[in-house]
């Protein structure tokens, strides 16, 4: 990974979309509105745009915590943008300071962590766990 400097910023845009709304794929109930996980895709994939271009080859970044707020609703045909700054980086650690909004108004905010890894490294660790997983479910309990 090249250095990283706090203040860089990262963009994402989204168009909503009626998959995107939470009566689609959480509650039925819930009126037509951006759901909540749909936004923090948002804002994970800016924080993703602000740092990509400091990533090595077969490095990507990964999330590891969120925490934000949904502070307005969003309706289909909206342009939601996310914006994400590196507020931090401690080794392969990096924290964003994100926010959202669509035309009218600001829809989210928040912190968010991600961390380097190294593909190859990863895949190595899924496969074993795939590998255990199917273990543990061939074991007669």
């Amino acid at each position: 990974m090249k250095r990283i400097s706090t203040g860089t910023t990262g963009r994402f845009t989204l168009v909503v979309k009626p998959e995107h709304l939470a009566n689609r794929f959480k509650d039925s109930i819930l009126p037509p509105v951006l759901a909540t996980p749909v936004m923090i895709m948002a804002m994970e994939n800016a924080a993703l745009n602000a740092v990509r271009d400091y990533l090595e080859p077969g490095e990507s970044v990964v999330g590891t915590m969120v925490n934000v707020q949904h502070l307005a609703a969003t309706v289909v045909g909206q342009t939601v943008t996310a914006m994400a700054e590196v507020t931090a980086v401690d080794g392969r650690r990096i924290a964003f300071s994100v926010r959202a909004s669509d035309e009218i108004e600001e829809i989210g905010k928040g912190t968010h962590e991600r961390m380097v890894v190294e593909l190859a490294k990863l895949r190595k660790r899924l496969d074993e766990k795939v590998a255990r997983s199917a273990a543990t479910r061939a074991t007669p309990r």
